[in-house]
């Protein structure tokens, strides 16, 4: 990692990707199994959080390619966002934490993840940019 890298806390956009992958992954599981889901939509966390842990992975190990990855990253990164929104439709409807309690849980983690998420790579390509255009 170089002084002109992005980084949050001390860390690259890269791994946060990593990291948030394997929150969201993990997360899928434990939710599935705590509240015994017989429901497939209870691995939605998991099936966000692998392309964004396979994206920061691939992003750190291949850094001819770490644009790419970090672009295909971000879009998963909105698509968890804005799934994590319809935490708004149980708020509205009254049922929030009430019905679906853990499915309640999870869209919560998802609003959240995938908002950090997206910022960070905003402010990571924003960073690239200003870099390059102060380099010229």
């Amino acid at each position: 990692m170089t002084d002109s890298e992005f980084t949050f806390i001390g860390q690259s956009a890269e791994k946060i990707t990593a990291v948030i992958g394997i929150i969201l992954l993990l997360w899928g599981i434990f939710v599935s199994l705590v509240s015994e889901s017989q429901s497939f939509t209870s691995y939605i966390p998991s099936l966000l959080g692998l392309p964004l842990f396979l994206c920061g992975l691939l992003a750190i190990l291949f850094e001819n390619k770490r644009s790419l990855f970090m672009h295909i990253a971000v879009i998963f990164g909105l698509v968890t966002f804005l799934g994590g929104a319809d935490v708004f439709r149980s708020i509205t409807s009254y049922t929030f934490l009430t019905k679906s309690f853990w499915a309640d849980l999870s869209k919560i983690l998802l609003l959240i993840c995938g908002g950090f998420h997206t910022y960070i790579c905003v402010q990571s390509f924003r960073h690239v940019r200003m870099h390059r255009k102060n380099e010229h």
